[in-house]
C-alpha cells in the first residue's frame, strides 16, 4: 500500500531526512511511498495533526495514500507529547518524542534520537565512558543523557549558559536515574579531562572553546554542517576520537523507517549515501 510521510519542524529547508528517507524507500522498492517536508511551529502543529487525522489534504505536504508517521525536528519534540494518543516509555523519559507513528487510527510518540546517539557512538569504537559532559540544556541533550544511561554511565555534568533555565533537563535526569550536576559555560575549562563530551550546541557554537578540548578523549558533535567544526578538529589533532552529528542523523533516521514501514531490514547505506551527498552538494564539493 502506498503511504505517505513528512519532517516538521521551524526551519525545516535544510532538513536531510527527506534525502535519507527517500533514500531508503527506493532502495526497499516502496515505489508509492512519499515523503515530505513542511516548515510547523508549536502553534501550528495541533491543527495538522488534526487535519492527518482526518484524511484531509496538508499544505506543501505531499498527497496520495495513507499516513504512516512524521519526524520531528525542532521546536516540536516537547510539544507532541501533549498531542499524541499513546507515547513510548522512552519519549516519556526524555521529555520528547522525534517520531510520530499513526497506527490503529491513532498518534503514537516515540523517540529515536536515542538510539542514534547509542549507534553512532559504538560505530566510531567509542567504549562507554566513566565520565561525560554534556554541553547544552535542549531535547538533544536530555536524548544524550538517556543513551549515556543505557551504556551504564550513572553520573554526568551538563554545561549551560544558564543554570536557571536547565529545569526540564534535570527533570530528565531525575526521571533516567542519572545524577547529574549542572554548570555554567565560565566552568567549562575545569571539567575537560573527560573521556566523553557530547556537544549538542547548534552550529559553530561550541568552537568557541576549541583551544581548551586538546584533554577530551572522545568527542560527539551533534552538528553536521558546516563540518568539521573547530572543536572537532582540536580533538582529533589532539589524538581524541570524533564523531560527526551525521552519524546520529543517519541512525536516528534509519529506526524511523523501521517503526513507519514496519521493515526490520534498512538499506543503511544507501541512506548514509544519499545523506552524504547531498551535504556535499551544499558545501559545493
Amino acid at each position: 500500500m502506498d503511504k505517505r510521510a513528512a519532517v516538521l519542524g521551524s526551519p525545516i529547508e535544510h532538513s536531510l531526512s527527506p534525502y535519507l528517507h527517500r533514500a531508503a524507500y527506493a532502495a526497499m522498492g516502496l515505489d508509492g511511498w512519499r515523503y515530505g517536508a513542511a516548515e510547523c511551529d508549536e502553534a501550528r502543529l495541533p491543527a495538522l495533526l488534526a487535519a492527518i487525522r482526518a484524511g484531509e489534504p496538508v499544505p506543501g505536504l505531499p498527497p496520495g495514500g495513507p499516513w504512516a508517521g512524521l519526524s520531528l525536528t525542532m521546536p516540536l519534540k516537547r510539544a507532541v507529547l501533549r498531542l499524541a494518543d499513546t507515547v513510548s516509555e522512552l519519549a516519556v523519559e526524555v521529555g520528547g518524542a522525534n517520531t510520530v507513528v499513526f497506527r490503529d487510527g491513532g498518534v503514537h510518540g516515540d523517540n529515536t534520537d536515542v538510539y542514534g546517539i547509542e549507534r553512532a557512538l559504538a560505530e566510531a569504537g567509542v567504549p562507554a565512558p566513566s565520565g561525560a559532559l554534556v554541553l547544552g540544556g535542549g531535547a538533544t541533550a536530555a536524548s544524550a543523557l538517556a543513551a549515556l544511561r543505557n551504556l551504564g554511565l550513572g553520573a554526568a555534568t551538563l554545561v549551560v549558559r544558564d543554570r536557571s533555565r536547565a529545569g526540564e533537563t534535570v527533570a530528565v535526569a531525575e526521571r533516567l536515574g542519572v545524577a547529574l550536576r549542572v554548570e555554567q559555560f565560565d566552568k567549562l575549562e575545569a571539567l575537560l579531562d573527560v573521556e566523553l563530551m557530547i556537544s549538542t550546541l547548534p552550529g559553530r557554537a561550541a568552537d568557541v572553546f576549541a583551544p581548551s578540548l586538546r584533554g577530551v578523549a572522545a568527542l560527539f558533535d551533534v552538528v553536521y554542517s558546516p563540518w568539521p567544526t573547530l572543536s572537532a578538529q582540536a580533538v582529533r589533532q589532539a589524538g581524541g576520537t570524533v564523531v560527526g552529528g551525521f552519524e546520529m542523523l543517519l541512525h536516528q533516521a534509519v529506526r524511523q523507517v523501521e517503526l513507519m514501514t514496519g521493515h526490520a531490514e534498512v538499506p543503511v547505506e544507501a541512506m548514509r549515501a544519499a545523506g552524504e551527498a547531498e551535504i556535499a552538494r551544499r558545501a559545493g564539493l
